[in-house]
């Protein structure tokens, strides 16, 4: 796996979620959450509107434009209108930093065992 720093931990407070541009075809959302911390991309399947601008509930994102819900351990889709699953990855916090693993996205079907906190 091939982590790289973030952000800070301290730049995404509990409950809010902070865009972070690594480089890559698009944006990844930080999500601080109860659970712990998420990395998902930040481009919603359905409308192409940041991710990191929706509403967390849990461990799910919903996406302002259209109401979208999207389970931040998964990348999968809970309701209509989106229908393809956004990808999320592997995070780790180091310290006061928090680094994730942008070229390897989770396994939706095995997510637990992927995430690092």
């Amino acid at each position: 796996m091939s982590f790289v720093r973030a952000c800070a931990v301290a730049e995404v407070p509990l409950g809010s979620a902070k865009a972070v541009d690594l480089g890559g075809e698009a944006d990844i959302a930080v999500v601080n959450t109860e659970a712990g911390f998420f990395a998902i991309q930040d481009v919603c399947s359905h409308a192409e509107v940041a991710l990191s601008d929706g509403d967390i509930d849990g461990c799910t994102l919903e996406c302002y434009m259209h109401g979208s819900v999207f389970d931040l351990r998964t990348g999968l889709p809970l309701n209509l209108p989106a229908t393809i699953p956004v990808p999320v990855y592997p995070v780790r916090i180091e310290g006061d930093d928090l680094y994730l693993d942008p070229d390897n996205p989770i396994d939706p079907d095995n997510p637990i065992e992927n995430q690092e906190q």
